[in-house]
């Protein structure tokens, strides 16, 4: 993987392909290499880069007071050093979070949002007590060591019928987990509420959720469709929450079928 310095925080990230650049974001118990199955899919026709996120994978750890916002104003400047210019953004649970707070903050970024098994911020898709708990119980299996927090949370990941082999690799990723970095990403998508953001959305979105999603359900799914205007929401049959992983080859096909219908890629 490659390295950059933005605003003193050591970022890894992987870059593949030519053509318009797609930015990913990955979610918040993994890192850049969830993404493994878009970087060869979907570099065919676009250059694709996966960053870790700050707190995770090859990137150093942040401030524990980061929230959202330090998150996105330090992926802005991410994609201004790549030089990617206004690049399509995909981001998947976390990532969607993220995604949706570089758009707030630095509206004129994103050409276009993918949003995938993605919340409002917890704050803004989960009523206030399960909010509170999933907050609770995410601190909590921090402390513990990582193979209990491995157990404990791969079962939500994925739907019952998701191939072992592709469970065993992301599996592979959790066990890199930063702790330290994991309970600021738990602290900023708790608080986050981007509610007041999703009318305000002018760029083509596409809204990705798998049917069998136990962390971001489809009434999550269907409360992002209802606020962002003219948004496309695709549920696929039978899939779990992280989509990307366990359905690499229906995700990508989604996610090109929105870009390319597209007038803005080029």
């Amino acid at each position: 993987m490659d390295q950059i310095d933005i605003g003193g925080v050591r970022i890894a990230y992987e870059q593949k392909g030519e053509g318009p650049p797609i930015v990913l974001l990955h979610g918040f118990a993994a890192d850049g290499r969830e993404w493994r199955g878009q970087l060869s899919g979907l570099s065919n026709q676009f250059s694709v880069v996966a960053w870790d996120a700050p707190g995770s994978g090859g990137s150093a750890d942040p401030p524990d007071s980061w929230r959202m916002p330090d998150y996105a104003d330090c992926l802005a400047q991410f994609i201004a050093s790549l030089a990617l210019g206004r690049p399509h953004v995909v981001g998947l649970s976390w990532g969607g979070a993220l995604a949706l707070e570089l758009y707030r903050r630095h509206p004129r970024i994103p050409r276009s949002l993918t949003l995938a098994s993605a919340y409002a911020g917890w704050a803004g898709s989960l009523d206030p007590d399960a909010r509170d708990q999933r907050l609770r119980t995410s601190l909590e299996l921090a402390a513990q060591p990582i193979d209990q927090f491995v157990t404990a949370l791969l079962p939500t990941m994925f739907s019952a019928t998701a191939s072992a082999e592709r469970i065993l690799g992301f599996r592979t990723l959790m066990l890199e987990v930063h702790p330290a970095g994991f309970r600021t990403m738990a602290h900023a998508v708790a608080e986050a509420d981007l509610r007041d953001v999703l009318p305000r959305i002018s760029v083509p979105t596409l809204l990705l959720y798998g049917d069998r999603d136990v962390r971001a359900s489809l009434t999550v799914a269907e409360g992002l469709h209802a606020a962002i205007p003219n948004s496309t929401l695709v549920v696929m049959p039978g899939v779990g929450h992280m989509s990307s992983v366990e359905v690499p080859d229906r995700f990508n096909a989604e996610v090109r079928k929105f870009l390319l219908g597209l007038s803005v890629v080029d």
